[in-house]
């Protein structure tokens, strides 16, 4: 949706789309607006609790299943498994979407891993997908006026025209851009040191997989370090994903920038953004 600031102030159920990287401030400020009668719709959490809950609790059963004293327990269903996933800890996610590499490192074989990949995108989708329903939901049985949705870092990547569709019909794109190289470093570090899952689009995973195999002196994923790989891609993932966001942004919505975000403190500070960069990027 696109607003003048009188129709944007005269908007009684605001709706706005949360977009960017991962670690750029968008579950910072949706759990700030929480506390003002806005809903926090995670695309990741909705991912992990619905569309990736069986997937997830089958392979950890089928690790549990190889030891000995578990199997057991579980074949006479003495006991249970079920996922903690919690809006900002998607530890469970993370878990089954894995890393390629080396399996007696960590790592997930190259034909499980694109399955596993192919099945967070679809979750992704469908997550997306939801939020006119809950929509709906937030005012109709939670009672909150505005809605604030949180979606995952890899949104640019799906290639899917009806999610972007979707969005642009329901809600405002709000783009939370990274615009100097300290602040871009500080991410990579953040995301290197406390890693959400991660899609990559096959394209690209085939051609740096590849880049990296020779650069390593290497013959097959299988024989990488599963965590030193992640390391190496994920400064490329992000600089391919700047031009994908702002595909989006550009005709569809509106972009700030990651020290903007920083000092929106409360509600009426990120109401303030919001009528800035749409007073400066009005005709």
């Amino acid at each position: 949706m696109k607003f003048s600031i009188d129709e944007f102030r005269g908007w009684n159920n605001k709706k706005v789309t949360l977009l960017g990287m991962s670690g750029v401030g968008k579950t910072y400020l949706s759990t700030l607006l929480c506390g003002h009668n806005w809903f926090h719709y995670s695309g990741d959490y909705r991912i992990g609790t619905r569309y990736l809950d069986e997937p997830i609790l089958d392979l950890i059963k089928q690790q549990a299943m190889q030891i000995p004293f578990l199997r057991d327990l579980l074949r006479r269903d003495w006991i249970y498994i079920r996922n903690n996933i919690r809006v900002n800890d998607l530890g469970p996610v993370l878990s089954f979407v894995g890393k390629v590499g080396d399996p007696e490192r960590g790592g997930v074989a190259m034909d499980e891993f694109s399955r596993r990949q192919a099945a967070y995108r679809d979750a992704e989708i469908a997550a997306m997908h939801d939020i006119p329903a809950f929509i709906r939901k937030s005012k109709e049985i939670y009672g909150y006026r505005h809605f604030v949705n949180d979606v995952g870092g890899s949104l640019c990547e799906l290639d899917e025209p009806s999610v972007i569709d979707l969005l642009v019909k329901h809600t405002l794109i709000l783009y939370i851009q990274v615009t100097d190289q300290e602040e871009e470093q500080k991410l990579i570090e953040r995301a290197q040191s406390d890693p959400k899952p991660l899609y990559y689009r096959p394209e690209f995973l085939e051609e740096q997989l590849a880049v990296y195999l020779q650069e390593n002196n290497l013959g097959y994923a299988a024989e990488m370090d599963p965590d030193e790989f992640t390391r190496w891609v994920f400064p490329r993932l992000f600089h391919s994903r700047v031009p994908r966001y702002e595909a989006i942004a550009k005709p569809y919505g509106y972009t700030v920038t990651s020290r903007e975000v920083a000092q929106v403190h409360d509600e009426a500070d990120f109401l303030e953004l919001l009528e800035t960069v749409i007073g400066r990027t009005s005709p």
